[in-house]
């Protein structure tokens, strides 16, 4: 009989102690199962899509802004070679556009281009034949790169034409049918102007005059800026001088005040 209570004694023991091992990795089981849930709650998908979405839009700006800084180095003769070769390209082209008519232009152009491309690739065949080279086409790198338009930038550039020529739009009703007196009589004189200007220029001449004038006077402005500045300030110091004078004559060109 004692030899049967011991082993009972033993067995009991022995199911308790599986029974109190088993418990903790229960615990651990579900406090393992509760921090992977917990820490998957706290990861939003749609934040993971807006950082993406961020960089992004971040290297939109920067490609942008890297563009409008080009532009303006160009402008500003930072490398004078490069603006003299696009200035020099522009002017040759408008000036020509000038005494030819489009038609003739394009063709003696591309005529040319293709005169060149068609020389250095008969030369670079006769070369590789007579060097039995195989460097292959001479214009592989320019013919396998992408020139494809890419579609966000094409419709950004149409979203922002579109808003400036609903602005325009916009300005040219308030002008014509005179909502402020003042701004309709100075938009008058302006054309007037501009009826001189038209006969003694055409539309030709007038762009390149515009574009002598973006290649030269940035530079001449940045070199000369403060004589300029002074000049200026002397000049609308003047100027408003004058409109005051023809305000105080006639009362009705003075701007009514917008009530609030």
């Amino acid at each position: 009989m004692d030899t049967e209570n011991d082993s009972m004694n033993r067995d009991i023991g022995a199911e308790a102690f599986e029974k109190v091992d088993k418990i903790p990795e229960q615990d651990e089981e579900v406090t393992t199962t509760s921090f992977s849930d917990a820490w998957l709650k706290n990861v939003d998908p749609r934040g993971q899509k807006s950082k993406i979405e961020k960089k992004d839009e971040a290297k939109v700006e920067n490609e942008s802004s890297a563009g409008v800084y080009t532009l303006l180095d160009l402008i500003y003769w930072r490398d004078v070679k490069k603006t003299g070769v696009v200035f020099g390209s522009m002017l040759f082209v408008l000036l020509s556009l000038s005494c030819f008519s489009v038609l003739s232009v394009l063709a003696y152009l591309s005529l040319a281009v293709l005169t060149v491309t068609l020389s250095f690739r008969i030369y670079k065949n006769v070369l590789q034949a007579v060097q039995k080279s195989g460097e292959g086409h001479p214009f592989k790198h320019f013919l396998e790169m992408n020139i494809d338009l890419p579609e966000d930038k094409a419709r950004d550039a149409v979203v922002d034409i579109l808003k400036h020529l609903n602005c325009t739009f916009r300005e040219l009703r308030r002008l014509f049918l005179v909502e402020d007196l003042v701004d309709s009589i100075k938009f008058g004189l302006l054309l007037w102007v501009l009826t001189y200007v038209g006969s003694w220029f055409n539309g030709m001449t007038l762009i390149i005059l515009a574009v002598v004038a973006i290649f030269t006077l940035p530079k001449v402005y940045e070199t000369y800026k403060v004589q300029i500045d002074n000049y200026v300030d002397l000049a609308r110091t003047q100027k408003d001088n004058v409109w005051k004078q023809v305000q105080e004559k006639v009362p009705f060109l003075k701007k009514k005040e917008k009530k609030q």
